[in-house]
């Protein structure tokens, strides 16, 4: 019998997330490899949960999703940013941002259409581009005194008469770039002058370092009426298995969105919209307390990187470092990814895999720091044998 996997996604297989997360189970592995937090978000999200489940809140919700959350989405964004969505008709509930960004890009591209996409990338958005039929362009975000960023003539390069839109991940995941404004600039000429649409993942919107500044592309001159922007409650408020999340844009972009999504879950868990719309309006400052926390991991696993014998990009947002295996003497970070748990006990994630120009990454490994303290201090410990 034939492959019955469409030729479309055939090379997609298993996610690595899937891959080495298997491994750390079966190897008993410290887990630095898939971005999710070991301690849960605010009692109080928790709390509100666990409340719309006793008091009935467990049939289908409206299919754009809840008011109360849709209008919380919608508050938060003129508060932080000075950006006005109606609820009802500019703000969509997805199951995480995954699907948000999976029916943006399926609504927005079809097949023959391009879409560019900053290298290295979340690896579902080669996933869903494929899945639309449509080619992805990327642009290759490269190491620039300790940060990555992209070559403005390469984005413009990158775009032609079948490109439809450009995707933008800001603070970017795996990079730990947070794009300056004047990089967004130089996206937003781009998009104005070829009359694209942008689709921007803000995920981790608020989980910024050093004083870096999370400009969403939208309050740009001309942006807001051709950006479809999404975001979710997992990263923010440590809740990342409760895939709960929005997208916010303009009506006639948020009607293609929901013409998609409705066929994919129709409906988003009711009880985590109320706990979303509760964790908005009231969990904030919970949520700066998270970020000066991460920034402490941050830099507490940089540091045992570095005496570990690698050499870092330090990120400005995520949860994420990019660390040099090659003064350790590696060069390919797959096959150090696969040995690690075996090696030193510790499992990452290999950078490669979120290229199309995998070179450009082979040298790269990315580790997770959203752990607790005493995680971060064995993994380290246990690389140091690296050496």
């Amino acid at each position: 019998m034939s492959e019955p996997l469409v030729e479309r996604m055939q090379g997609f297989g298993e996610t690595i997330f899937a891959e080495m997360s298997a491994l750390a189970v079966r190897t008993g592995a410290i887990n630095l490899g898939q971005g999710f937090p070991d301690e849960d978000g605010p009692a109080g999200v928790l709390d509100a949960a666990v409340e719309a489940i006793r008091t009935g809140a467990n049939q289908y919700p409206p299919g754009p999703g809840l008011p109360e959350l849709r209008e919380a989405v919608a508050a938060q964004r003129l508060e932080r940013y000075g950006l006005s969505f109606d609820p009802a008709t500019e703000v969509f509930v997805t199951v995480g941002a995954t699907e948000g960004i999976a029916a943006s890009v399926l609504s927005l591209a079809g097949p023959g259409d391009e879409v560019v996409v900053f290298e290295p990338y979340y690896d579902s958005y080669a996933a869903v581009i494929a899945l639309a039929g449509a080619v992805r362009r990327p642009v290759t975000l490269r190491p620039v005194e300790g940060r990555f960023t992209f070559d403005p003539d390469e984005l413009r390069a990158a775009v032609g008469p079948r490109t439809r839109a450009i995707l933008v991940n800001s603070p970017h995941n795996p990079a730990g770039t947070v794009f300056t404004r004047d990089e967004l600039e130089v996206i937003a000429d781009v998009c104005r002058e070829r009359d694209l649409v942008a689709i921007t993942d803000e995920v981790y919107e608020y989980l910024t370092f050093d004083e870096a500044e999370h400009v969403p592309l939208a309050t740009l001159d001309g942006m807001r009426e051709r950006t479809v922007s999404v975001s979710s409650a997992g990263k923010s408020f440590s809740v990342t298995g409760w895939k709960t999340g929005w997208v916010t844009a303009p009506a006639s972009h948020i009607r293609a969105v929901q013409t998609v999504k409705q066929f994919l879950t129709y409906a988003v868990s009711a009880p985590y919209q109320h706990a979303a719309a509760y964790a908005l309006r009231n969990e904030i400052p919970w949520v700066e307390e998270l970020r000066k926390s991460l920034q402490a991991k941050r830099d507490r696993l940089i540091t045992g990187l570095e005496a570990a014998g690698f050499t870092t990009c330090r990120p400005q947002g995520t949860y994420f470092v990019q660390a040099d295996i090659r003064p350790l003497g590696f060069t390919d970070g797959r096959e150090l990814a696969r040995a690690l748990p075996e090696k030193a006990g510790v499992v990452a994630i290999p950078s490669q895999v979120f290229y199309d120009h995998a070179e450009a990454g082979a040298h790269f490994v990315r580790f997770a720091f959203c752990k607790k303290d005493e995680v971060i201090d064995e993994a380290v410990s246990r690389l140091a044998r690296l050496r």
